[in-house]
């Protein structure tokens, strides 16, 4: 486990979002053959993790099968072993858990992991998450959209490297679950006292942004930001943020 300290290996390297993927036939994101390819270009993995049905962490972004795989239905109604055996729709490769990343990465680069939720208060892959992450001896660092599992970790684990993923806007359909008041507080970083992150992982369409301008200059804490793809991002990112988080060419 890397721990919080110094961060400077967070912002030394490009982080391949998802991994690698995408440039090469049957290479898709969260897959081995995209963090193999992140590796061997030497980049930094970003990853997402879903909650399995028997309470492991499986590298998958999506809350549903439907997107990648030839299969249907919740990612957190089956047990790992199950999703492991799922057939991927454009890839041999299989979904495989936590575990197993950190096993493929063994610290090479190092790793950003993005607890995903639903903003329902339910921990389980936060601790699940935590207790892997403990175990880890490679650099790595866990993030969320959602304050609860951030704030989580800064009072139970708050020896690991954690952060906010967040956006100035929260517009469109995916977001109107929550609540406006909940969204306009999440875009202002009025939980920071709740979960004192590390670093933020900012939306590089929401760049320049006052907090993140704020958070770097009073805290001196690094901002990384997601997900450059073209060249103005690239430009934009340069001059706003501490690193990026890319996909679709090689950084």
């Amino acid at each position: 486990m890397a721990g919080r300290g110094d961060l400077g290996w967070l912002t030394a390297r490009p982080i391949a979002h998802r991994g690698l993927h995408g440039l090469a036939p049957g290479v898709v994101e969260n897959c081995p053959r995209a963090f193999e390819a992140a590796i061997a270009g030497r980049y930094a993995i970003e990853c997402d993790v879903q909650p399995t049905a028997d309470g492991d962490a499986v590298v998958f972004h999506d809350g549903t099968l439907d997107r990648l795989t030839q299969a249907g239905g919740r990612v957190d109604a089956l047990p790992a072993a199950a999703l492991k055996a799922l057939a991927f729709k454009t890839t041999g490769d299989r979904m495989i858990t936590l575990s197993e990343l950190f096993a493929l990465v063994a610290g090479r680069v190092p790793l950003v992991v993005e607890i995903k939720s639903e903003f329902d208060g339910k921990l389980g892959l936060t601790r699940t998450v935590a207790a892997l992450a403990a175990a880890y001896a490679g650099p790595v660092a866990l993030m969320s959209f959602d304050p609860g599992p951030i704030a989580w970790l800064k009072e139970n684990a708050p020896g690991l490297v954690r952060g906010i993923v967040a956006e100035s806007h929260y517009a469109g359909a995916h977001w109107a679950r929550l609540p406006a008041a909940m969204r306009t507080d999440l875009a202002a970083l009025g939980h920071m006292e709740r979960t004192d992150p590390d670093f933020l992982s900012w939306r590089v369409a929401d760049l320049p942004s006052v907090a993140t301008e704020r958070y770097r200059g009073s805290l001196q804490r690094p901002v990384i930001c997601w997900t450059v793809r073209t060249d103005d991002e690239r430009v934009i990112a340069a001059r706003h943020a501490d690193q990026v988080t890319f996909e679709g060419y090689l950084a």
